[in-house]
């Protein structure tokens, strides 16, 4: 499982443009770069639309928010997307507070994040294989 201090990204879905991504515990100072490190690394990959579940996103901070406008910003340049999918509470708020939201697609779920997409680039979800909850897990 890839990571860093606090921070865990883990590819969970994905089909030739699109990846489905579990980003779990803190996306802070501590995990930026290898948060940038390792999206980047899915988009050069040919990944045009990539598709966060942030269900087991605890903490996002205003680098945090950087890292996901930065990747929203790649996205849009390769005639993709950034959808983000199960935001919580602390994160919505702090999306909403600061105009993100605006710019920031989020669903309340992977499934609907999949359904506003192409169904050429849908993975197939749920995956046929179990995935991990996270964390410890």
């Amino acid at each position: 499982m890839p990571h860093a201090d606090g921070l865990r990204v883990n590819m969970i879905a994905d089909c030739d443009a699109c990846a489905v991504v579990r980003v779990s515990g803190a996306l802070d100072h501590a995990g930026e770069q290898f948060f940038r490190t390792t999206m980047g690394g899915h988009v050069d990959a040919g990944y045009r639309y990539v598709v966060l579940d942030c269900s087991a996103l605890v903490y996002c901070n205003s680098r945090g928010l950087n890292c996901l406008l930065g990747l929203h910003w790649l996205l849009s340049r390769r005639r993709g997307r950034l959808l983000l999918a199960c935001v919580g509470r602390r994160v919505l708020w702090m999306l909403e507070h600061t105009g993100s939201k605006e710019v920031l697609a989020v669903f309340p779920t992977v499934t609907r994040a999949l359904a506003s997409l192409p169904v050429a680039h849908r993975p197939t979800w749920p995956p046929p294989h179990p995935v991990s909850a996270g964390p410890g897990a």
